[in-house]
């Protein structure tokens, strides 16, 4: 699956050791927004109708200055939205409060028929048509969705049998995508992750496959452990599969869910 991951950080904070974060993850299959704030503000979620609205999200102590847990809030975003990242520069006036900055700033999102580009300089020309102090960073991101004929899921039972089945399952997915050439390498991806779950992992199981612009693979449990990558020695009878993994494929990792964790793998799919 494609996610369009987007993270603004702040070097410094005055006075302070330590640094503000936004964390934002889409899934263009469910259209959902996962994000996370240290210190930083919320962003604003434009709908395509137009209503800008800020996102109520709760924000966390600024990175390397406290040690609670960092709240992840899960947002439903139809396709079209824009969202928009900024730093606190951005909001932040000797001459204003924040809410009226704020109040500004989804009166200039809000505008209709804008294209991004241009909502990013009606944003800066309405709240720094002066020079300032602060450094302002604006970042834009509009959403898209994927089809349902671009995603596969199965829930799989906690049984190593079922490995062998789920790797023929996914070769007729491939084959009914036309990606036949992707075939060794995911069946490699899926019985590795699949295995791990079923062994390390709690239930329940699911098994996603997203197309896009790559093959991504995703595989679903309930437990927060994650895998971790090391280089098996000779006489080790494991170890090895999580390491092929990722040198076959793109990239890969962990994003922790309310319920468990997600292991995904993601495949390029050439031009």
């Amino acid at each position: 699956m494609t996610h369009a991951t987007n993270e603004t950080c702040t070097d410094e904070l005055p006075g302070a050791v330590g640094a503000t974060c936004l964390y934002v993850v889409y899934d263009p299959a469910a259209r959902v927004c996962s994000m996370a704030a240290a210190g930083h503000p919320p962003p604003v979620l434009v709908r395509p109708g137009g209503k800008a609205e800020v996102v109520d999200l709760a924000v966390g102590p600024p990175l390397g200055l406290g040690s609670l847990p960092f709240e992840a809030t899960e947002v439903a975003v139809p396709e079209g939205s824009v969202l928009a990242l900024f730093t606190d520069g951005l909001i932040e006036s000797r001459d204003q409060d924040v809410d009226a900055r704020l109040d500004e700033l989804k009166a200039v999102l809000g505008r209709p028929g804008a294209s991004l580009e241009s909502m990013c300089d009606a944003v800066l020309d309405t709240l720094h048509s002066r020079p300032t102090s602060d450094d302002v960073a604006l970042l834009m991101a509009r959403t898209r969705g994927l089809d349902d004929g671009q995603v596969a899921e199965w829930e799989l039972n906690s049984d190593p049998a079922v490995v062998a089945v789920t790797r023929r399952q996914v070769d007729d997915q491939l084959s009914a995508w036309g990606l036949e050439e992707a075939t060794f390498t995911t069946e490699l991806v899926v019985s590795e992750l699949v295995t791990n779950a079923i062994r390390y992992g709690s239930g329940p199981i699911r098994l996603r496959l997203v197309k896009d612009r790559s093959l991504i693979c995703e595989v679903s449990d309930g437990s927060t452990t994650a895998p971790h990558l090391r280089r098996a020695r000779l006489h080790d009878e494991g170890g090895r599969g999580l390491f092929l993994v990722a040198r076959l494929t793109e990239r890969w990792g962990t994003r922790y869910t309310p319920t468990g964790k997600i292991i995904w793998a993601e495949q390029s799919l050439g031009a």
